[in-house]
């Protein structure tokens, strides 16, 4: 859940999104996947200490975020990650690449949201796993397809009205669960037994769970007063949204020991709520969940199909319509959905979150090392958080990737696969593009 804010109309004017709507939308893109698919995947690499992860993964993406709030003050855009890597890069294979990277990022994050919501709708049966998982996933996907198809100009009032729910039931769930526990911390923090690599490679978990800031500056253009409103709304929903997860965090760490915790990470909140609320409070924690994950996907879907029509507008990316009639963005959609699917269907929750932290941090840091390289002269920046935001991210990828390579070398080797695919798939298709513009 990447871009949206505003209905389908809206989205394209400029000024049809307020400081608050903005807010809305970048809070409910992170919150809707980071609490609940991510929590249970962060405590199994982290350990006791995974409240603390999300600590670190607001202060990695403040530094991050710093980049693109100055890009966007100087170019206010809806082509947001797109123009950015244009303008840092020129329109060619880096720009192209880096973008579709980010596109598939998000694609990646929908089916990660997919899944959880399955994972959270058959908690209550006592189901973990199996066939139901990526059926119900997928059918959710399909959901959010024709919610979209239908053009629902209401779409963006929804988005504030279920950012303000969602937010609002996350809080009372981890203030009833301390509540209810005592506060009383049941995962050993401070017994010794702190592991920094796994700390370090939670960060990108972490880190993964506040990117969708990068839907505001994806639309830039359409939110009241950018150069003012853009750093703000960015800065509000990163405090907004680290307030919460660590909230949530102490309350499953007061529910639940470490071992518990890393057996049920595809609905580590549900887990944590019934033996502090009872019965009572499993069903209204699957209930936030489902809705949460749901109108996340929704906003998703749109968010994608707009960025690739965009990439198509931009000559950055091939079109096929295979037969389909009406805009560009009507087809995006389908291929959209089709690749959410897909990888519902043959990933599980922790492969999908990891094959999105490494195409998202490759990603990041192209457009950090591209500003500080070509346009640090250009716009008001600070070449020292640039550096230092690269460095962050080059840190935090390197523990990832050296957990990963220990305990899953496959998903290390399907993610460094498709990123060079990416890039010598954009290379042939931008030189075959512009062979056949001269000739």
């Amino acid at each position: 859940m990447e871009e949206h804010g505003a209905g389908h109309d809206a989205a394209l004017k400029a000024g049809s999104i307020t400081l608050t709507g903005a807010v809305a939308m970048g809070t409910g893109v992170m919150i809707g996947a980071g609490i609940f698919a991510l929590t249970g995947q962060i405590a199994g690499l982290a350990g006791p200490w995974f409240p603390l992860s999300f600590v670190a993964g607001a202060i990695v993406t403040a530094f991050s975020a710093y980049t693109y709030v100055a890009m966007s003050n100087a170019w206010p855009s809806s082509g947001g990650i797109a123009m950015i890597l244009t303008r840092a890069y020129g329109p060619g294979t880096v720009a192209a690449a880096a973008s579709l990277l980010m596109a598939l990022s998000m694609v990646i994050n929908e089916s990660l949201v997919a899944r959880t919501f399955a994972a959270y709708a058959l908690r209550p049966f006592d189901i973990a796993g199996g066939p139901l998982v990526p059926i119900i996933g997928v059918g959710l996907i399909v959901l959010a397809w024709l919610v979209n198809a239908s053009g629902n100009r209401s779409v963006g009032m929804w988005s504030i009205i279920l950012s303000a729910l969602k937010i609002g039931g996350i809080a009372v769930f981890g203030i009833a669960a301390l509540w209810a526990s005592g506060a009383t911390w049941r995962t050993g923090i401070g017994a010794g037994d702190f592991a920094p690599g796994g700390f370090v490679a939670s960060v990108a978990l972490s880190i993964l769970a506040f990117k969708g800031f990068t839907t505001i500056t994806n639309s830039g253009a359409e939110i009241v007063d950018p150069h003012r409103n853009v750093g703000r709304t960015i800065m509000i929903s990163i405090a907004v949204c680290a307030v919460v997860y660590l909230l949530v965090a102490f309350a499953v760490g007061s529910s639940l020991p470490p071992e518990q915790i890393a057996a049920a990470q595809d609905y580590a909140l549900a887990e944590a709520a019934e033996p502090m609320l009872g019965q009572a409070g499993l069903y209204l924690t699957v209930a936030l969940a489902m809705v949460a994950t749901a109108s996340g996907l929704i906003a998703s879907v749109f968010a994608v199909s707009r960025m690739l029509a965009m990439l198509t507008d931009m000559k950055m990316i091939p079109h096929r319509h295979f037969g389909m009639r009406g805009p560009i963005q009507s087809h995006t959609l389908v291929y959209t959905v089709v690749i959410a699917g897909l990888l519902t269907v043959l990933f599980d929750l922790s492969r999908i979150a990891s094959l999105g932290a490494f195409f998202y941090l490759v990603m990041d840091m192209a457009v950090h090392w591209g500003v500080w390289r070509n346009l640090r002269g250009q716009i008001a920046v600070r070449a020292w958080i640039l550096l230092t935001a690269l460095a962050l991210d080059a840190v935090v990828l390197a523990a990832f990737t050296t957990l990963k390579w220990r305990s899953d070398p496959m998903i290390v080797v399907y993610a460094a696969t498709g990123m060079v695919l990416v890039f010598i798939y954009e290379r042939a298709f931008l030189r075959r593009h512009r062979d056949m513009q001269e000739a």
